[in-house]
């Protein structure tokens, strides 16, 4: 039997503490978060809990900080921050579930990172953009614009099925 992306089946973590990783993955597969999300927050959550070695009903803000100052070093902000984020998105889960009493994450411990701008393409590339995918096949020239107007990410579009292309209504879901 394979795998669901949204279980984990550490064995390292104790059962009820990957019950309540269980249910939260399962919360944000229901709210259509992406694969690869649900995946990398799947990972992290595994990761903090197989190294932390408590259980969710032992833990406090002090042993998390003690993971994070260890996890930390020589670590990106960006990666320090996804961790922080996940974390605390589960932990949050958690107090409204009431499976802890307390937020154990402080939002001071968020690091700043320097905004940095999206990268777009400028009108001149845009313009070369449409000019080849006129050259493409019509299914081809399609998804390309409907990429550029829709602003999905490529495995949303990758996902996407006719059937599911309300062209009335202009939506579209996977």
């Amino acid at each position: 039997m394979t795998q669901k992306y949204w279980e984990s089946t550490r064995e390292d973590i104790p059962i009820l503490t990957r019950k309540v990783i269980n249910e939260y993955l399962l919360s944000l597969k229901l709210t259509n978060k992406a694969e690869a999300t649900i995946t990398k927050y799947r990972w992290i959550l595994e990761r903090f809990f197989s190294e932390c070695l408590i259980t969710l009903e032992e833990l406090t803000s002090e042993v998390v900080l003690t993971w994070l100052n260890k996890f930390s070093a020589g670590k990106n902000t960006k990666t320090l921050n996804l961790f922080l984020s996940t974390l605390s998105s589960f932990f949050r889960f958690c107090l409204e579930e009431e499976y802890l009493e307390n937020m154990v994450m402080k939002t001071r411990w968020r690091l700043k990172i320097p905004q940095s701008l999206p990268n777009y393409l400028n009108e001149q590339e845009y313009a070369q953009v449409k000019l080849a995918a006129e050259k493409l096949p019509l299914r081809d020239r399609a998804l390309v614009l409907f990429l550029f107007s829709s602003g999905c990410r490529r495995a949303e579009v990758a996902k996407l099925c006719i059937e599911n292309v309300n062209s009335d209504r202009r939506t579209a879901k996977y």
